[in-house]
């Protein structure tokens, strides 16, 4: 079956996710309310958030730890190109128990090796792209997930809707205006050239939180 599959945003009062202070504690402080069992993130979000990684050294070649009673989530990425090679410094962080890439079939052989060699879980998915909606049975499948909260920018949102695979968008409004048309937004075409339309939301919740923030959650009509 599918997860459920929510996208947790903080946005400007303009829609753009970059380019304003974001309250990281309140922003996951209300992400954890999922209790989810994947995070998935886009390759870009990844790769920004690890450009200052250190160099690898032996430990990234030790098979990671396992523990069943660990019920922090997995970490899953979307790397069809095989871009991301930061693993050894994600797998530092305390936020995920695991890490799953999520490839296809055109995805370059060295970096499936790169991947079994450092003992990380690959999902083989779509033929020239990423097969999110296959990605995401998969992910459920095999490590029985159930909830899978997106942690990215507009792009990969933008596919998990364009595909109809979103159950709910929770967006932390700030105010603050943006306006530099370079910034990254909520949402964006996978391909400009072919306008994706709009998606009809269902409001479900409406709160202001600390520091004039607004939380607003939508269901997907589907």
């Amino acid at each position: 079956m599918l997860p459920r599959v929510i996208l947790h945003n903080a946005v400007s009062l303009d829609g753009k996710i970059d380019g304003f202070p974001v309250d990281l504690g309140q922003y996951y402080q209300l992400a954890s309310l999922w209790n989810e069992d994947v995070t998935l993130a886009g390759a870009d979000t990844i790769l920004k958030a690890a450009e200052n990684a250190p160099p690898e050294e032996e430990s990234a070649f030790r098979p990671p730890a396992t523990d069943p009673a660990d019920r922090r989530p997995l970490l899953a990425i979307p790397d069809s190109r095989g871009r991301v090679r930061c693993w050894h410094f994600l797998r530092t962080q305390s936020y995920w128990r695991g890490f799953v890439a999520l490839c296809s079939h055109s995805t370059p052989g060295d970096y499936l090796d790169y991947l079994k060699e450092r003992g990380i879980d690959c999902i083989l998915a779509g033929k020239d792209h990423v097969d999110l909606r296959a990605a995401l049975f998969e992910l459920s499948a095999r490590y029985g997930a159930e909830v899978v909260r997106a942690d990215s920018g507009g792009t990969l949102n933008g596919v998990l809707l364009a595909e109809g695979l979103v159950d709910e968008v929770s967006v932390l409004v700030y105010p603050a205006l943006v306006g530099d048309p370079a910034t990254r937004s909520l949402f964006q075409a996978s391909d400009p050239a072919k306008p994706q339309g709009s998606f009809s939301l269902r409001l479900k919740s409406v709160d202001r939180l600390e520091g004039d923030v607004v939380w607003l959650r939508y269901g997907i009509e589907k």
